[in-house]
């Protein structure tokens, strides 16, 4: 019994649509009707603003990191980071928002915080590293996760770890494929800050 509701309000929390209860509440606007349509972080910086954003991705985070330390508060007998993935599946697809949610970064940043923090401290310098140089946070975000793939595996002694961090690559990527179609075309949006980002 205590799994499950550990699963369900992991779920719960991972489904507060956040950009899009304070795109409403605040600027009286539904993000998914902007930018990329997506509820997340990301196309919230760009529609609402910095601020917002950075409101956003702080409890998009959070949505991860809370139901992974309750977890490991509680002592769940099942692997936290499974507890976590349920966060990722409300985040994805929450049922507060018609179960269109985002893209599931920042909430498996959050896990990663809750269970590794200092995994998560080295990701997040990696992140910014590449995102200077790309100034495209899909891109970003995938080739780190990828990364940080590589480096659980040559570090961590953790299966669940190992087979977790894949598997959410691999969905990660596919949340991403209309991105990915746009890097192809070379049409990926880019951040206005950072290597060139000067250059006209």
């Amino acid at each position: 019994m205590k799994q499950l509701l550990l699963l369900l309000f992991a779920y719960f929390m991972g489904s507060i649509p956040t950009g899009v209860w304070i795109g409403k509440q605040f600027y009286h606007k539904d993000i998914r009707q902007y930018g990329s349509g997506n509820s997340g972080s990301t196309n919230t910086f760009r529609v609402l603003g910095k601020q917002a954003g950075i409101i956003v991705l702080t409890i998009d985070i959070l949505k991860g990191t809370i139901p992974v330390v309750v977890a490991i508060a509680l002592g769940t007998t099942w692997h936290p980071l499974i507890i976590g993935l349920f966060a990722i599946l409300g985040h994805t697809y929450p049922i507060f928002a018609h179960f269109k949610g985002g893209k599931a970064v920042a909430t498996f940043a959050g896990i990663m915080l809750g269970y590794l923090p200092l995994l998560f401290i080295e990701v997040i310098i990696v992140f910014a590293i590449i995102l200077y140089f790309t100034r495209m946070v899909s891109l970003t975000s995938m080739v780190t996760i990828f990364l940080g793939w590589l480096w659980v595996l040559y570090y961590y002694n953790d299966p669940v770890l190992h087979w977790i961090v894949f598997g959410v690559f691999i969905f990660i990527v596919y949340r991403h494929r209309s991105n990915v179609k746009r890097l192809l075309d070379g049409t990926e949006s880019k951040v206005p800050f950072g290597f060139r980002s000067k250059q006209k």
